[in-house]
């Protein structure tokens, strides 16, 4: 039940067709974790608390420095040496009373990505690095959660949307992150973005894709991005899409899988379980 402030604060959603009064009710009871706060996270969280999804938890275990600020909008110069949670979950508030913040200020490893994803309807995750997004998108398979997924570079971006643990129309299984991206890419060949430079603008155009993206996946309205990649080039400000599907021998969800869980070792770094 949506109450008075609600009903005017969403009028903008209500009278779309789309939407309406059962999409924004469907938004109020949805469940999202935000996996980082940071460039992508950042406009994610903002926009996905505007729209008045109930309950929005957000793992980073960063705080908030002098040279995130040129992307990474939901925090503020007074907020330098916050962590990132503490700093996004104020701003959350400020924004929309209306929305339930949980904070983890803890990296996500194969120790805890499970209960994190697991108690989430669908999760976003705007993560900087390949070791994350390949144990996000191995616990939401494993917990059976979708997941919306972006990266950026420094003039270019990719987002999908994942839902592994179902099957299409034609009943294939739907594709995972690993038949996207079978492997990483070689250790030191992508540099990071405090050698390679990004444009903080980017962040936000693909922030708000994700944010969108979610909210289409909670309320069920237009053509998802599964099985679809879009990749945007900001030097020529274009947007193509190309289509990808299952792959049999991807090691998840393969005709002869071999990645059967996930667990850590002792240095606390990401660790897939592989058994023969």
């Amino acid at each position: 039940m949506l109450t008075a402030d609600e009903l005017e604060r969403y009028a903008r959603h209500i009278v779309l067709r789309e939407v309406g009064g059962p999409g924004q009710a469907a938004l109020k009871g949805a469940r999202v974790l935000v996996v980082g706060a940071g460039g992508l996270g950042a406009p994610t969280l903002l926009y996905l608390a505007a729209a008045g999804v109930g309950t929005i938890a957000v793992v980073d275990d960063d705080v908030v420095s002098l040279s995130n600020l040129q992307r990474q909008v939901i925090h503020g110069t007074p907020d330098l040496g916050q962590p990132k949670t503490d700093s996004a979950a104020a701003a959350i508030r400020r924004l929309n009373p209306h929305v339930t913040v949980t904070t983890h200020a803890v990296r996500l490893t194969a120790a805890n990505a499970l209960d994190l994803v697991g108690e989430a309807d669908i999760v976003a995750d705007g993560s900087d690095n390949f070791p994350t997004r390949y144990l996000v998108s191995d616990a939401c398979y494993f917990a059976k959660r979708p997941l919306v997924t972006a990266a950026v570079g420094t003039f270019d971006a990719t987002l999908t949307t994942i839902r592994a643990h179902e099957r299409a129309k034609d009943g294939r299984p739907n594709p995972t992150y690993r038949c996207l991206f079978p492997e990483p890419p070689p250790t030191g060949s992508v540099p990071a973005c405090a050698e390679a430079g990004i444009l903080g603008a980017l962040t936000g155009v693909v922030g708000s894709l994700m944010a969108l993206e979610v909210i289409r996946e909670i309320v069920g309205f237009g053509e998802g991005l599964v099985g679809r990649l879009l990749m945007i080039d900001a030097r020529s400000l274009r947007f193509e899409t190309l289509t990808y599907a299952w792959d049999e021998n991807n090691p998840l969800s393969g005709k002869h899988p071999t990645i059967r869980g996930l667990t850590a070792d002792d240095g606390g770094q990401i660790r897939e379980q592989i058994t023969g």
